[in-house]
């Protein structure tokens, strides 16, 4: 089976400098005198896009050819990684169409439209929008380029992982939101070849995490896409996955999974008391070592991966909401 390697990575790095942004690291008091170990907190909440995926976006867009640029690209989102194809594309010129599901959040598509890129909206999941996708591939003869399973995306969010060993040498245990796999696979492969000691937990939601029910079916399979603070750990890794489910199989230490208060709980807590503001997907880290799921034995990194969350839905929770009720 083909496999991101290291050096994949550290050339994504190189081609993405300037780009995006190298997002800082800090100590975080509270979430280490909860945890009893140093805990840092991975701001990659700050990129330019406000998530992590403009580093795959952008590695991916930069190696098109000629034609491909021509002919534009197209890809399915939970919204972040069409907001950061949309910003990489626009910044190259090139023709962007971002197909989704009417689960994601209105203030994600209209972040996205704001960026030039052409929505549609077709069906209640992922799956459903990736068949206009295949479409636009086969009829138009667009590039896809999708959230996750690709080795440019995967190596482009791999970067994090080199910075987060540059900034924590020490590090433990890295916690990773967890979904379609391309986050975690780049950054697993990057900490592992550099520390192959260092633990790496996926995070994700209870309702519909596709990765995790795969993992323990032994093949991807499908799930139902459920309404979820953690919207953007929505959808599922597709069928025919090449690249992230076996080398999250590989290198994925363990797997949490969070019900919807202790994620809103995770949100609160990086508001209160880091003044940070992020979505769902971005606090189960956090939220994880609040709920005692995770023990982390040594210094430990949690990232913070986007903060793309409507503001009126993030006040609810920041006020005392689980969510649930905003969500269904």
């Amino acid at each position: 089976m083909p496999r991101v390697t290291l050096p994949d990575i550290e050339e994504a790095a190189r081609r993405i400098a300037g780009r995006v942004r190298r997002t800082p690291v800090d100590h975080s008091p509270s979430l280490s005198a909860v945890s009893g170990v140093p805990v840092h907190l991975k701001h990659e909440h700050r990129q330019i896009t406000g998530a992590f995926k403009l580093r795959g976006a952008t590695n991916a867009l930069s190696q098109l050819t000629d034609e491909q640029r021509r002919r534009g690209v197209v890809a399915t989102s939970t919204g972040n990684h069409g907001r950061a194809l949309a910003h990489a594309a626009a910044a190259e010129g090139v023709r962007c169409v971002v197909c989704m599901s009417s689960l994601v959040p209105d203030n994600k598509l209209e972040a996205i439209k704001a960026l030039g890129a052409e929505i549609r909206i077709i069906g209640r999941s992922q799956d459903e929008a990736q068949v206009e996708v295949e479409r636009l591939i086969a009829e138009e003869g667009m590039t896809g380029l999708p959230p996750f399973d690709h080795p440019h995306i995967v190596a482009g969010q791999g970067t994090i992982g080199l910075e987060i060993i540059e900034d924590v040498p020490d590090a433990a245990t890295v916690l990773i939101p967890l979904s379609g796999g391309g986050l975690i696979a780049g950054i697993a492969i990057a900490v592992k070849a550099l520390r192959p000691e260092i633990r790496v937990v996926g995070l994700s939601m209870r309702r519909g995490a596709a990765m995790a029910a795969s993992l323990a079916a032994g093949h991807p399979v499908e799930v139902e896409e459920l309404p979820t603070l953690a919207d953007s750990l929505g959808g599922g890794i597709g069928l025919a996955n090449a690249w992230t489910f076996e080398t999250t199989r590989a290198l994925v230490d363990d797997i949490v999974l969070l019900d919807e208060a202790e994620i809103a709980a995770g949100i609160r807590h990086v508001y209160e008391n880091e003044r940070e503001i992020v979505e769902g997907a971005a606090a189960v880290g956090v939220a994880a070592l609040l709920a005692g799921k995770v023990e982390p034995t040594g210094a430990t990194v949690a990232l913070l991966s986007g903060r793309n969350i409507a503001m009126d839905l993030h006040r609810r929770v920041v006020n005392g909401a689980d969510g649930l009720e905003e969500t269904d």
